[in-house]
This record gives C-alpha cells, sequence and structure tokens, in this order.
C-alpha cells in the first residue's frame, strides 16, 4: 500500500487513476481545486490550486507521498514548467513522480513513427500546451540529471473512454444515431493514435513499480494507428449504424466556418490534426504495458454515452446548411 498523490483527480483521466489506486489499497491524497470530489471519504482531499506556485509550495512542503501523480492541465491559462517544478520539489523522499505529458511534445517532422528520443518542441513554440509540456519535461529531467529526482513522463496521443469531457466520441455517436452524416476531412486517410483512459492509469501505476522508469519518458498508446475514416466506421459498429460519409476538402470546411478548437466542430473537437505517430515498443519491453483492443475500449464509452441525460439536443445545423450550400446533401 502507498501513499499517494494526484494532482487533479476530479475529471476523466484522474478518476481513473484513483479508481486504481483506490482498489488496490492506497491511501490516496487529491489536489484540485473543486470543493469536492468523487470519492468521497475515500481519498484525503487537499484544495489548491495548482497554478498558485507560493500556495503550493505552501501546502506540500514537508509532505511524505511515496508516488505523485501530476496530470492536471489548466486549459484556460496554461500550466507552466515553474508550476510543475514548484510541486515536484516541494515533495520530499518521493519514490516516483509521474508526470502526464503529451504527444503534442513532439516535434513535428517527417517520421511516420517517433520513439521517446525524438526531439520536443522548443521554448518558443507558438502553441502553448505544446510547449508547456515540453519546458515542463525538460524542467524535470534536468532535476533528475541534478539531484535524482524520481521522475518518469508519460506522453499520451488522443485519450478516449468512458467521461471524457471532451466532444469527441459523443460528437460522432450524436450524429450516427440521428443518421446524420458524418463529414470527413479530406480524404480520410489523416491517421490518429489513442489510449483508453483506464489504460493509461494502469501505465502510469506500472511506471511506479519499474526500477528502469526513473529518468525515463514513455509512449502510451495503442501500438497502431487508425485513419480518420477507419475510426468513423469503427464508431459506428460499436453503434450498431451504418454510417452515411462525406468527404469535403478541409479548405472549404475552414473557409465555411467550421472549426477544430471550439464550436462548430466539422470533426469533432480537437481531432483533426497534423499526425504525430508514436512507437510503444519502449513501455511494452520495460513496464510490460499493453493497450486494450480499441474496439472494445470504445465500447465502454459507448455504454456510458448511452447512460448519460441530455439537456439538449445536439446542434447539427452548421453541417446541414453546409451541405445544402455546397449541394452534398
Amino acid at each position: 500500500m502507498a501513499s499517494s498523490l494526484v494532482i487533479g483527480g476530479t475529471l476523466f483521466l484522474g478518476r481513473a487513476l484513483v479508481r486504481r489506486l483506490l482498489s488496490r489499497g492506497d491511501q490516496v491524497t487529491i489536489l484540485h481545486r473543486a470543493k469536492t470530489t468523487p470519492f468521497g471519504d475515500s481519498v484525503r482531499s487537499i484544495q489548491c490550486d495548482r497554478n498558485d506556485i507560493a500556495l503550493v509550495i505552501k501546502t506540500l512542503t514537508g509532505s511524505n507521498f511515496e508516488v505523485v501523480y501530476d496530470n492536471v492541465y489548466d486549459w484556460q491559462r496554461g500550466t507552466t514548467a515553474e508550476q510543475v517544478v514548484a510541486a515536484a520539489q516541494s515533495c520530499k523522499s518521493l519514490k516516483r513522480y509521474v508526470f502526464t505529458s503529451s504527444v503534442a511534445a513532439y516535434c513535428h517532422g517527417d517520421a511516420r513513427e517517433v520513439d521517446e528520443s525524438g526531439p520536443l518542441v522548443s521554448s518558443s513554440h507558438p502553441d502553448s500546451y505544446a510547449r508547456n509540456k515540453a519546458e515542463s519535461e525538460r524542467s524535470l529531467f534536468k532535476l533528475h540529471a541534478e539531484s535524482g529526482f524520481p521522475v518518469v513522463t508519460l506522453r499520451p496521443p488522443y485519450i478516449y473512454g468512458p467521461e471524457n469531457p471532451f466532444y469527441r466520441e459523443s460528437f460522432f455517436w450524436d450524429r450516427l444515431l440521428a443518421f446524420q452524416p458524418i463529414i470527413i476531412p479530406g480524404d480520410g486517410s489523416r491517421l490518429m493514435q489513442f489510449i483508453h483512459a483506464d489504460d493509461f492509469a494502469r501505465a502510469a501505476i506500472l511506471a511506479t513499480e519499474s526500477d528502469k522508469a526513473v529518468g525515463r519518458s514513455y509512449n502510451i498508446a495503442h501500438p497502431t494507428a487508425v485513419t480518420q475514416e477507419e475510426l468513423v466506421h469503427i464508431l459506428a459498429r460499436v453503434a450498431g449504424v451504418e454510417p452515411k460519409l462525406i468527404f469535403i476538402d478541409r479548405e472549404t470546411l475552414i473557409e465555411k466556418g467550421g472549426k477544430v478548437f471550439e464550436p462548430p466542430y466539422y470533426f469533432a473537437q480537437y481531432f483533426d490534426m497534423p499526425p504525430i505517430l508514436q512507437k510503444t515498443e519502449r513501455a511494452r519491453s520495460e513496464l510490460g504495458f499493453e493497450a486494450r483492443d480499441f474496439e472494445k475500449g470504445l465500447t465502454d464509452s459507448f455504454f456510458w454515452y448511452r447512460r448519460q441525460s441530455r439537456r439538449q439536443a445536439p446542434d447539427f445545423s452548421w453541417e446541414n446548411d453546409l451541405l445544402a450550400s455546397l449541394d452534398l446533401g
């Protein structure tokens, strides 16, 4: 039984991780901003804004956690390397500090797949999320080099699963079950790679149990990618429907007002990005990690999706207006 601190822990990845930690008997503390947690008295709660460096240092100094899982990112304000290091340096006598980075931290290159030795984006990269993740990794590995700080960083691609707060799997099932056409950007061949939230939580725990993991980074992903067209067909099979696909070039979608980061989405939220594909052999050989079957994992998501109550019907107006204007349906 370990004493574990989860920075975050009340949403998506954090929930999956806390559930696994509790199921194996860990003493779990969650550091978060919310007033309550989904876990009641099963966890100890520390209410703290992890972006407040002074408060984090005051709160965590002198703490005695064996393992810290740092998996929260502030999408509104960003979470910088300085804020990450403040938490890391405040925790003493650690066995492991597991930091959730991202595939986005890698430089976009011509290579079809990247392993963990691939270069990370620079400190001047225009995308703040990618820049912050890369800078946080560099800072944590500098601590490791200087003092032996027991950091492990994990780099996931798209994360899916029950309780996904992003409009991703649900975006497609809303349309498929309403027999709405699905717009495919370009020719549908852009590749995407995924990992189930619970699989990622399992990998994070495995990273605390392997002596080889200290000072290492790991790509945590399904070993094979799927095209955007293949993704929609898998989502449709899970839902038991036959999809109607309409292919439209990206330039037209953007010209007509379609967006990636905010509504109206043309292919779910943040789902049409230039691919960075990952090799996963290191996690398999050093951590013993294997991802579950992708279609079975999406079935978990679909069961959760069907149990949710909706306050309002999904809005298809942008797609319908687009298709009418192009005389495509």
